[in-house]
């Protein structure tokens, strides 16, 4: 078995595994802090952007660069649309994935520059959830970047090696792999080849293995994936959580006595307490609208925004703000609201029971009646300006902050102190991310609210599921850069009989290998078959059919004699009746035996020595006047005999008149 790894984020995965056959990937994750190293695309024309001086390098001319990199502040952007990282290329050739199976919808968003923009021919399987959520996020992504195109597209500074260590430039691969975002066109011809599937369904692939995803706990139908044979489990756990959220809880009793674990997609911020952090959030969200200020939370357009429009409305409703409105701005926020409240097979019980009442699951679908919570797809939307007033609560895209809504707020409220802004998701760092933008006013606040396995869950779920192999990214084996001093900040190397580590780009063998197989034996077949003992509880018997392999499944069928093909003399000899068999173990066998045998063959000067192994006693035998070495263990029998093919034949026929015959 085979594992490769096409992503540098494990968070944002993109994994293949070979086996039996069969090429599967792992996810396919896009990674987009590369739009971190772009200047950001505003509504309208902004003056702060458009006047940044051109960036040159000493050695490099100015009419080399044509104007593609500007100096904001201490940073270097690139004047461009922002391109994106997706899975990498050549490593595996994507005509010959057989399945892609998506773990959740943050790891579906590189799906297109996989469908469209190769040979790929396979299937994709997700949850539905998954499905709908990831066209959200896609649809929402494509709409911020044609909204504010650019008149020209940089690619003279991918050129220059000198740039690659450039202050804030995030150059950890080639900028030559990095890509344009794909169009609406191919979103949704990529969806189209998505099949559905529910937890716990067993899906077949090829006949040479099953696929079942299972709950993990993390977002609406985030899945762990199953791949299991008669004899073999390997299980692939991405994105989960063990914490009471909206998402139906993780199934662990389906991951448990695997072979290999590939686990990924753990907490990017692992330092942090997640119910401290919603703490420090609805209190900085208070005093802000104490102050007169408005708040702005770069977010997504799912996922953590549904918790957060219910705790803070609560929370507004103690302090005595429950007149403060919120607003939700995206593209696709109608879409995500409505969907949000027709999933209830997807959620825990205790927002599926509210379905039953009748009840929305959600709190939202109450606020938007009372008028509390208000969507639009953009700032400049019709309505807008009449229903905005201030102070409020703010929920735009992206949280990059360098496409989208958030851009043309930021620049109008960041100049007042009285405004704060409030990082929720751990994507992007969030200095980063506002790097363009200094020098800044208003107040900052870095509240990342992860539910994802922490390293000390992580362990815990390890230790108890007790896998035979564990596979994870080389970075969960020391601290995180931020709190580098924190040895638990790891996964336990202690836990699993056998840990595997990788990184980006690698190709690495698993313990893996085909041992066993079942094959089925018409009845016809069957009843000719006679078994024998050969040793107390030990019953043999010979077998003679045609056996025929399609999609990974055996059948030995009755053979009369005929086999397109095949001459059948051949056949005629192969089924032959009264053939004697050997069997047993050459180490077993009687040792002076042989050697008489030999003698008895005119092999007259023979030398014997035997030595202890780990896996048994190796024989050593040497005929001296031939030239001649014979090597017999547990793992087998090997003949060096470079002498006439008469001598080889007839140490082969001793060897055989030792065994044991049937």
């Amino acid at each position: 078995m085979k594992f490769y790894c096409l992503s540098n984020d494990p968070v944002h995965a993109c994994y293949v595994v070979t086996f039996k056959e069969l090429t599967i990937m792992l996810d396919c994750g896009l990674v987009m802090e590369t739009v971190l190293d772009f200047l950001p695309l505003p509504l309208v024309q902004s003056s702060k952007f458009s006047s940044c001086p051109n960036w040159n390098h000493p050695r490099i001319n100015e009419s080399q660069l044509d104007g593609e990199l500007k100096k904001a502040g201490s940073h270097v952007f690139i004047d461009s649309s922002p391109e994106f990282q997706p899975p990498l290329e050549k490593i595996i050739d994507f005509s010959e994935i057989d399945v892609i199976l998506i773990s959740n919808y943050m790891n579906m968003l590189g799906l297109p520059y996989i469908t469209e923009k190769t040979n790929f021919k396979g299937v994709v399987y997700a949850t539905e959830p998954t499905l709908q959520i990831a066209r959200l996020f896609m649809e929402e992504l494509v709409d911020y970047i044609e909204t504010s195109p650019k008149a020209t597209h940089a690619h003279h500074w991918k050129e220059f090696t000198e740039l690659h260590n450039l202050n804030n430039l995030n150059l950890e691969l080639s900028p030559f792999k990095w890509k344009k975002l794909f169009s609406l066109d191919d979103v949704h011809k990529a969806l189209s080849r998505v099949q559905i599937a529910g937890f716990d369904q067993k899906i077949d692939i090829f006949g040479a293995l099953e696929v079942c995803p299972v709950s993990s706990g993390y977002c609406l139908g985030s899945a762990n994936w199953v791949l299991s044979t008669g004899l073999e489990k390997i299980c692939y756990i991405s994105g989960s959580s063990t914490l009471t959220t909206q998402a139906k809880p993780i199934n662990q009793n389906a991951l448990k006595n695997s072979d290999v674990i590939i686990m990924s997609g753990l907490t990017q911020a692992p330092h942090i307490n997640p119910d401290a952090i919603l703490g420090d959030l609805c209190l900085n969200v208070a005093l802000t609208l104490r102050n007169n200020g408005t708040v702005l939370i770069p977010c997504y357009p799912s996922g953590v925004i549904y918790d957060l429009f219910e705790i803070l409305s609560q929370k507004l409703d103690d302090s005595g703000l429950s007149t403060i409105p919120m607003y939700f701005i995206s593209p696709v926020a109608e879409s995500s609201l409505a969907f949000s409240n027709i999933l209830a097979e997807w959620l825990s019980s205790t927002k599926q029971n509210k379905v039953y009442i009748p009840d929305k699951p959600f709190p939202h679908a109450n606020l938007v009646k009372n008028n509390r919570l208000k969507f639009f797809k953009h700032i400049y939307s019709e309505g807008f300006s009449e229903e905005f007033r201030q102070p409020c609560v703010i929920f735009c895209g992206h949280p990059c902050m360098r496409f989208g809504d958030i851009v043309h707020l930021i620049e109008q409220y960041g100049s007042n102190p009285n405004h704060t802004i409030i990082f929720t998701e751990p994507d992007f760092p969030f200095h980063q991310a506002l790097a363009p933008f200094y020098p800044l006013n208003m107040k900052v606040v870095y509240c990342p609210i992860e539910t994802t396995l922490n390293f000390q869950q992580a362990n815990k779920l390890i230790k108890d599921l007790k896998p035979e192999t564990l596979v994870i990214p080389k970075v969960y084996t020391h601290p995180p850069a931020i709190a580098a001093n924190r040895e638990d900040l790891v996964i336990d190397r202690q836990i699993a009989k056998q840990i595997i580590t990788f990184k980006c780009g690698d190709c690495i063998k698993l313990p893996l290998k085909r041992k066993k197989n079942t094959v089925f034996i018409d009845p016809e077949v069957a009843r000719t078959l006679i078994p024998q003992e050969i040793q107390n509880g030990l019953k043999l018997a010979p077998l003679s059919g045609l056996l025929d392999v399609k999609d990974n499944i055996y059948n030995i069928y009755p053979c009369d004699g005929n086999v397109e093909g095949v001459p059948k003399q051949l056949v005629n000899a192969l089924l032959k009746k009264h053939v004697t068999y050997e069997y047993g173990s050459m180490s077993s066998m009687d040792i002076d035996i042989f050697l008489n045998k030999l003698k008895q063959d005119g092999f007259t000067d023979v030398k014997v020595t035997q030595t202890s192994e780990v896996d048994g006693v190796l024989t050593k035998i040497r005929l001296v006047n031939e030239e001649i070495d014979i090597d017999i263990s547990e793992k087998g029998t090997h003949i060096m005999c470079e002498g006439k093919e008469s001598w080889r034949l007839k140490i082969r026929d001793s060897l055989l008149s030792c065994m044991n015959k049937f």
